[in-house]
């Protein structure tokens, strides 16, 4: 015999129904139609034609552009995330550490995370421009440069500047992270290994660093993701401030395009090759997968 369904019952179903239908419509349907795009060669409008893995194969082995924006994307990556991780962990611990004005340099600290991302575009093209660049005005009266230095034209240059944005933009989030956790570690620890007489940098190493040990793997894990998608910050750092720099793709040399930057100017800026931009997404998250079951194999914790 069937149970009849009472009004309390139909309530969670009613309050999950709206959730679920945007999840349907805008995350699910949208993600299952780029995967049938993607064996497509479409441009957006007009009939799609079938090719199969033929977007896949071309991507495997003839577009030898896509695999430099990854490794550009991966080297962007590998030298922002662990500086950023480290460097919260550190801040964060220097904060809580703080007697006075604490407040106020969690503030400051924070500040930049909420900055819109076309700003910070417009304030590093100024830092970093090389006719009415700060930084070329600080050097050149330091006596450290004769002339101005073009960053923009230099590729080593333009990854660091490239990692200087990110750190500086995500710094108070990973700070905000980290403080968090670490109220939970109890007071008692600190007090216990400063009678025994631990200085500063061993309650850091031997104290904050193990306790906070799931914190860094989330942060690293999410930041790799985060990292290999990576779009905004190079994209506008060759648009914000120059107008000689604006428009420019990955910069001399393609340098700074990654792999996100290739994707939207293949989908929507040059000829519009969304079934083959469609296809470079979903490689993309194969390899930002695959990144994040190693580092969680890697990283996990062992059962004894």
């Amino acid at each position: 015999m069937k149970k009849k369904i009472t009004g309390k019952q139909i309530w969670p179903y009613l309050f999950c129904a709206p959730f679920v239908f945007c999840f349907l419509m805008f995350t699910l349907y949208p993600t299952a139609y780029s995967l049938e795009v993607s064996f497509h060669d479409w441009n957006g409008f007009g009939d799609k034609v079938f090719v199969g893995a033929g977007n896949y194969l071309r991507i495997f082995t003839r577009d030898k552009l896509y695999w430099k924006a990854f490794l550009n994307t991966a080297v962007l990556m590998l030298l922002s995330t662990p500086t950023t991780v480290f460097l919260g962990l550190l801040l964060s611990y220097v904060l809580y550490r703080l007697r006075t004005a604490k407040r106020f340099f969690q503030t400051a600290a924070f500040y930049p995370y909420v900055i819109t991302p076309v700003a910070i575009g417009f304030i590093f093209s100024y830092l970093f421009d090389w006719k009415t660049g700060l930084m070329n005005r600080l050097l050149q009266t330091a006596g450290l440069l004769e002339e101005p230095f073009n960053y923009l034209q230099s590729p080593a240059a333009i990854r660091l500047i490239i990692v200087v944005m990110i750190v500086w933009r995500y710094l108070g989030y990973y700070t905000m992270l980290f403080l968090a956790a670490m109220t939970s570690v109890s007071p008692e620890i600190y007090d216990a290994a400063r009678v025994d007489g631990a200085s500063s940098p061993q309650t850091f190493w031997k104290i904050t660093v193990p306790m906070l040990r799931r914190t860094i793997v989330f942060l690293t894990i999410t930041s790799v993701i985060g990292g290999l998608k990576m779009f905004e910050e190079p994209m506008l750092l060759f648009s914000g401030w120059s107008n000689a720099q604006a428009g420019a793709t990955g910069g001399p040399g393609n340098a700074a395009l990654t792999v996100m930057w290739k994707f939207y100017n293949d989908a929507y800026r040059l000829d519009s090759r969304l079934g083959y931009a469609a296809a470079e997404s979903y490689v993309l998250f194969l390899l930002a997968m695959t990144a994040a079951l190693i580092l969680h194999r890697l990283t996990r914790e062992r059962q004894i």
